[in-house]
């Protein structure tokens, strides 16, 4: 349950696309605005969106060579964590009537299907996917749920892909080691570490209108989460999902933009493999 703390001052700030030219949105103000190069979790280049919240790491290298993983929370052997899990991510990239941006996403089935956040593909007009290997493909958005801010994304002619593993995020517990994967501010394949600092914190980030907030109990990290790293994954010591990245709180700034403070949040596995399913 969330506990009683007072609402924290600044803002919650949803990773959003990174504009590659200009961000789709710039709302601005210290409660709900967005921050995006086009967006904090959504894109790679910048860009994030940011809500309000309701109170209760250091990038590595990656290694090639598979190595065995730890089943626990106790350890955390991040070369081994991104060598298994980075092959299942990729960037989305998008283009509006207002500009470009992108943002990431977790690959569900070896013919392309991606799962992402709402927010980066709302109001897309081309989609395409950049693949881990670097290949760039075409993309379609197959199904969308603003109201869990998840989205479905089909990559075209691929095969072969690696689909992630999902674990049960109820078993999550505060303090358990956590990497993040995803495109920062467009740097692709960006993978940075920290713990679950809090469970069932309810995060309001704006939706596409200003009267459809999209609200979820999510789960709190201090792994860096910045513009970019939206509907990328939120990985246990055992590599696997248990949460989808897709807001940050930051202090509000005068444009609108701001970066990681330590506190990103992500929407727990079980609630995103359930609609995922729904969207297929």
């Amino acid at each position: 349950m969330t506990q009683g703390f007072p609402a924290m001052s600044g803002s919650l700030i949803e990773p959003e696309p990174a504009p590659a030219v200009k961000p789709f949105w710039r709302r601005t103000g210290t409660a709900v605005t967005t921050a995006a190069l086009v967006a904090a979790l959504f894109g790679g280049v910048t860009g994030g969106v940011v809500g309000a919240l309701n109170a209760p790491g250091e990038t590595v290298g990656t290694s090639s060579t598979p190595v065995a993983l730890n089943s626990g929370s106790s350890t955390l052997d991040v070369s081994a964590v991104a060598a298994k899990v980075l092959p299942s991510v990729v960037q989305v990239n998008v283009a509006g009537a207002q500009g470009q941006g992108l943002g990431s996403g977790v690959v569900l089935s070896s013919d392309g299907r991606i799962l992402t956040n709402n927010h980066v593909v709302a109001g897309a007009q081309k989609v395409t996917v950049t693949l881990n290997d670097g290949r760039t493909v075409d993309a379609k958005v197959v199904g969308t749920d603003p109201a869990s801010d998840l989205a479905m994304v089909q990559a075209v002619g691929v095969s072969g892909l690696t689909p992630a593993t999902f674990a049960d995020s109820d078993d999550v517990k505060i303090g358990d080691q956590v990497v993040a994967i995803g495109s920062p501010e467009g740097l692709q394949g960006t993978v940075t570490s920290g713990i679950v600092s809090a469970l069932d914190r309810t995060v309001t980030v704006p939706g596409a209108t200003r009267r459809s907030n999209v609200s979820y109990q999510a789960i709190q990290t201090d792994a860096s989460i910045n513009p970019g790293n939206s509907g990328g994954p939120l990985i246990n010591a055992a590599g696997q999902v248990i949460g989808i990245n897709s807001a940050i709180y930051s202090p509000a700034s005068d444009n609108g933009q701001a970066g990681s403070v330590g506190i990103g949040f992500a929407i727990p596995a079980n609630q995103a493999k359930q609609i995922a399913d729904q969207l297929t």
